[in-house]
């Protein structure tokens, strides 16, 4: 690596992306900044598979624990808190290794792609939170239908913010073709389906035995909903249904597989705008 070059790792849920990003900081002499729209949040640790201490190795990690549950979180507040990190890495002649499976995260850094900055309506939250999200995807089509098609439309966090800045601006504003800021080496962890479904089903038997089930339990006697939740993601959703007697073990072990999966093919396609500047790396 030349001085003043950065790192991106990025994949699909459970391709080994922390474990590859510490090896690749061990090499470089690099610190690590997470892109994980979940591991921002304190006191969400076994179900978003945070690294540990012990896993760092003694790297420095950035952009993790930054946040209270109750905290809204943007991509423009993300860009806000991790840009001076990337930029103080790269000053102290280190090298700065952006690691995660948030696209937008990512992009926000090493594109030069505007960002609109505007502020949480906590009113609007609250009326859009009591909706499904197919209601959600159906609102924002009405109101913005060029948004609604670029958008996963099974993710209401990222839905709840498009229609929060089309309630501000009218509209969420297009963008540019996003040019590289930084010279970047970006690699692309690439396991097939198999070794998506293997990986994190082996991950979901470690993650139960680690106590995931009482970490849900803990947040939930916060004062946290079933509806709240699932601003935390699937697996949170999934394990409040099973606290509520709603599905058994085993049924909640298999939605959270197939969720998960979903999941993985939708990072999927969205890394595919990367592949051109990628070095992929295949998983076993």
């Amino acid at each position: 690596m030349k001085q003043g070059e950065i790192i991106v790792v990025t994949g699909p849920t459970a391709s080994g992306k922390s474990d590859f990003a510490v090896e690749l900081a061990k090499k470089y002499n690099g610190e690590i900044i997470s892109a994980d729209s979940r591991q921002i949040y304190k006191g969400l640790d076994i179900g978003t598979g945070k690294i540990t201490k012990k896993e760092m190795q003694g790297i420095k990690h950035y952009m993790l624990d930054i946040c209270n549950l109750d905290d809204t979180f943007s991509v423009a507040q993300y860009k806000k808190h991790a840009l001076p990190i990337l930029k103080d890495i790269l000053a102290r002649k280190k090298t700065p290794i952006i690691c995660g499976g948030t696209g937008q995260y990512i992009d926000s850094l090493i594109f030069n792609t505007s960002i609109p900055h505007v502020e949480p309506n906590t009113i609007l939250r609250e009326k859009l939170e009591k909706k499904k999200t197919e209601e959600l995807y159906e609102l924002l089509c009405k109101k913005d239908p060029r948004r609604a098609k670029e958008i996963d439309k099974h993710n209401r966090v990222r839905i709840i913010r498009a229609l929060e800045i089309v309630e501000s601006l009218g509209k969420v504003p297009t963008q540019t073709k996003p040019k590289l800021i930084y010279t970047t080496k970006l690699y692309l962890m690439s396991p097939t389906r198999d070794v998506v479904r293997k990986r994190i089903t082996q991950r979901l038997e470690k993650r139960l035995h680690n106590g995931m089930i009482d970490e849900v339990k803990h947040i939930l006697q916060q004062g946290y909903t079933s509806n709240t939740m699932k601003k935390f993601g699937l697996e949170y959703v999934t394990i409040t249904k099973y606290l509520e007697g709603k599905i058994n073990k085993q049924e909640m072990k298999t939605e959270i597989i197939t969720k998960s999966m979903q999941y993985a093919k939708r990072q999927e396609t969205w890394n595919k705008k990367y592949k051109s500047i990628a070095t992929i790396i295949p998983v076993p």
